[in-house]
């Protein structure tokens, strides 16, 4: 809920009362407009990790929420500057300036928590109607749909360590047997300088014309031990020879596990009449919607 909804509104304008004369005085008559005054409001955002996974040092440790100015001119200014966009930093530059606690820097934030952020952004500035096209599992028609932002739900951690059987260890890492090699590993929530670094390899990646590695690259960044061993090794050849059978499994806990805001939402095709969830599509009409 926004904390200061009453904050706008244009300065009250001084009057002054001409006195023993028939005509104002000159300064009354050059009197210009008041300006316009404009306080931002503020909007305290959710956090999906609640702040539990944070290191006690970090400004964000058990803390629910974390408090961001409503988006501004200035703000879409950023978004849509393209030396800012073709760096892949504009939007990054955008919650920059919209977190109120300069503390908090966002390259620490937890993804979930970062991506939750955006989607308050979003509302704050363009409402919580969403519509963009959305391509049909079922017959491909691609067609025009609405979605709520504000009915995104909090993905349950708890419910995913239950039905993988997993733990959370001292070091709040997860650990989970993977069923077909029977091996133990523990896993990291990633945060945002891991979301810089990632973009920066595929970008050199991009350059050199090297092969798709992005499993194993992903494996590399979130597991921290495999079997109790936290050699860089042991973690790069278990990432690189894991049986697909593991992998698909290691893929759905670490999904279904990662604090994050769920924003799967009922679609109905109006081409064949196909409906069910399907997780809202963000496209370029997210933070950049036609007017």
């Amino acid at each position: 809920m926004s904390r200061n909804q009453q904050r706008t509104g244009l300065a009250d304008a001084e009057m002054h009362t001409p006195q023993d004369t028939e005509t104002p005085a000159p300064a009354a008559a050059g009197l210009s407009a008041p300006a316009f005054q404009w306080s931002a409001p503020t909007e305290m955002v959710s956090l999906p990790s609640g702040g539990r996974f944070y290191h006690p040092q970090h400004p964000l440790h058990n803390a629910d929420t974390v408090e961001i100015r409503y988006m501004t001119a200035k703000e879409e200014d950023l978004l849509t500057s393209p030396s800012l966009i073709k760096a892949g930093i504009a939007v990054d530059r955008m919650l920059e300036n919209l977190i109120v606690d300069k503390t908090v820097t966002l390259n620490s934030l937890l993804l979930g928590d970062k991506n939750a952020l955006i989607v308050a952004s979003r509302v704050t500035g363009y409402g919580p109607e969403y519509t963009t096209n959305v391509t049909c599992p079922s017959c491909g028609a691609i067609s025009r749909h609405s979605f709520d932002l504000e009915e995104g739900r909090v993905s349950d951690f708890e419910a995913a360590l239950t039905e993988y059987g997993a733990t959370l260890n001292e070091e709040n890492n997860l650990e989970v047997t993977l069923p077909f090699s029977g091996v133990t590993v523990a896993c990291r929530f990633l945060t945002g300088q891991d979301e810089v670094n990632d973009f920066k390899r595929n970008k050199k990646k991009n350059k050199s014309n090297r092969g798709n590695t992005n499993l194993t690259d992903l494996f590399n960044n979130i597991i921290v031990s495999v079997n109790g061993s936290t050699t860089l090794e042991d973690i790069s050849g278990f990432a690189t020879n894991m049986p697909a059978r593991d992998s698909i499994y290691l893929r759905g806990f670490y999904a279904a596990a990662t604090p994050n805001l769920d924003l799967s939402q009922n679609f109905e095709c109006s081409e064949c009449g196909y409906e069910a969830d399907v997780e809202v599509p963000l496209t370029v009409d997210f933070l950049w919607p036609k007017r």
